[in-house]
């Protein structure tokens, strides 16, 4: 399996990290999981449907983040990606903190890279 992520990801990865220092460790054990089940499994990770476009796209509700102690896989943070099956690809979108910005995804982002991509 394939990991790339968008500039917007690398961004935002790196203000969190500054905060959550355990968070490249933990992005390491998500890939782990996705090498195995790229697609997920509910409620840990769903697909984001209502976007109008071909290219799958996930969400990440339950991640362990270390440097979160005792909330587990209720950290808060969420993780946003693309699986482009043919390529055996995961390409991270977007990562964001849940308490300080819920949302379900940033859709212009997504539509921006992903139409007309599968």
């Amino acid at each position: 399996m394939q990991f790339t992520a968008l500039p917007e990801f690398d961004r935002e990865f790196k203000k969190l990290l500054k905060r959550y220092r355990s968070l490249e460790e933990d992005l390491n054990v998500l890939k782990q999981v996705l090498e195995r089940s790229p697609r997920g499994y509910a409620p840990v990770i769903v697909r984001v449907s209502g976007l109008g476009i071909r290219t799958e796209i996930y969400k990440v509700k339950h991640f362990r983040c270390k440097a979160l102690k005792g909330k587990g896989s209720r950290s808060g943070i969420r993780i946003v990606y693309a699986y482009f099956e043919s390529e055996q690809k995961v390409e991270f979108a977007e990562i964001y903190y849940k308490e300080k910005d819920d949302r379900v995804c940033d859709r212009e982002r997504i539509l921006r890279y992903y139409v007309g991509s599968f």
